[in-house]
Order: structure tokens, then sequence, then C-alpha cells
């Protein structure tokens, strides 16, 4: 398969949900609910009892595993009903378009849409210390709807539907959790360090918005002009080293 740039695009989308203002500064505490320790011995600067360390990163591994599990789910669904409704995907296409520039201009600050600050989770019973816990926390998460994720996750459904093969909707949302999770089990792996540069960091959240929004105006445009093809069509012209990433 050629290189397709919807999945580098994907990629991004899943980088930057991480790094956006409503999830970044949670990252701590979900890695201390998961690892069971207080903020303060995450602070502090004594080093992370190995006991705790193991349970931590292993929470993280099963929680990134169960966000991922979601979207890969939403993105085969996705795909399928694209499919249904192939005859249709030009008037759809601009419908969708529609509604990621509304939701770019929403991070860019031109307009507000309320319902995008509020955040939907579904609460898990099951101890999210352990393993299985961690992965029913992820699938709630990945079910769950937040200012930041909502948009892009939409975004990248809208380009899963226009695939013709339900494995490469699959694999489009997987590597758009892949993005956005694998940060989340680094922090895990350099907790204390992470934290630092978080602090260090955290007056250019806002800038992560606006980067947002760019690319969900820019995914607009490429899914009303049927531009994707053209685009990687260019890039194996005259980048042909990009055929390498497949």
């Amino acid at each position: 398969m050629l290189f397709d740039p919807t999945f580098a695009g994907a990629l991004l989308a899943g980088l930057l949900s991480f790094l956006s203002p409503c999830i970044l500064p949670m990252v701590p505490f979900y890695l201390c609910y998961m690892a069971g320790i207080s903020m303060a011995e995450l602070r502090s600067d004594q080093t992370i009892a190995p006991g705790a360390q193991k349970r931590l990163i292993l929470s993280a591994i099963a929680f990134a595993l169960g966000v991922t599990s979601i979207f890969m789910l939403l993105g085969m669904g996705a795909t399928a009903l694209g499919q249904v409704f192939r005859q249709w995907l030009e008037p759809l296409s601009w419908v969708a378009a529609a509604i990621l520039i509304v939701f770019g201009l929403h991070f860019l600050g031109i307009l507000r849409i309320p319902f995008l600050y509020r955040e939907a989770r579904i609460e898990a019973k099951v101890e999210p210390t352990t393993v299985v816990g961690a992965y029913i926390m992820g699938l709630a998460f990945g079910f769950g709807w937040t200012p930041c994720v909502g948009p892009a996750l939409a975004a990248i459904l809208m380009v899963a539907s226009s695939l013709d093969a339900i494995w490469r909707g699959a694999a489009l949302l997987f590597v758009y959790g892949a993005g956005m999770t694998a940060p989340f089990v680094l922090a895990a792996v350099f907790a204390k360090p992470f934290l630092a540069w978080m602090n260090r960091n955290r007056k250019y959240l806002g800038h992560v918005e606006k980067i947002m929004g760019v690319m969900l105006i820019l995914f607009a445009v490429l899914i009303a002009t049927g531009s994707v093809n053209a685009i990687a069509d260019f890039m194996i012209r005259y980048m042909p080293w990009t055929t390498n990433f497949t």
C-alpha cells in the first residue's frame, strides 16, 4: 500500500488530542488514580516505588488498549456505513466538510459551540488499579465525549467513512488512537519528568487548540474537494521516500 497522508493526519490529530487543554492537564490525575498513589507522591522528589511504577505502566498500556479498541470499532462502523451510502458520497462529503469547518472555527475561537464544552463518561465499577479495570476505564473513555477529542474524532471518522475497506477504517482509527494514547504510556514510564515538562509548557496549551482548528478546516477542504489522493500522488512523485513508511 502506498503512503496515504490521511494516516499521517490521523496520527497528528491523535497527538494534538492528547496535548489539548482538556486532556493533558488531567493526565497526572489519571496516572495517580490508576497507580494507586497520591498527587503528592507523584510530585515529590522521591522515586516512585517499584511496585507502583510497574502497576502504573501496565495500567497505562491497558488503558490505551481500551481506548484504541473503541476507536477501531467506531472506524469499522464508519467505513461500513459509508459503503452503504456510497451513492450519496458527494453530497455527504459537503455536509461533513461543513461540520468540520464549524468545529475548526470553534477551536480558533471565532465561534463557540456550547455542547462541545460538555463531557460524557461511562462510570466503570471495576477497580482501575488492576489491568482489567484500566482496560475497562479505557473503554469508557473511548465512548466518552470531550471538547477536544469529539471534533477531532469526528473528522477521522468522516475520513474513515470514505474508505473502501472496513479494515482500512479500523487501521485509520488505530493510528488515531495510537497517536493519542502512546504519549499517555510514555507519561506513565517517565511520570516525574513528564510532570515537570507539563508544568513548564502549560502556557502553550492554548496554541494546540488553534492548530487543531486549522487541521479540522484542512480536513474539511480535503474531504470537500477530494484532494487526498492528489496529495498522496504529489508526495509519491516528489518525495518518494515516503513510500518507505508502508
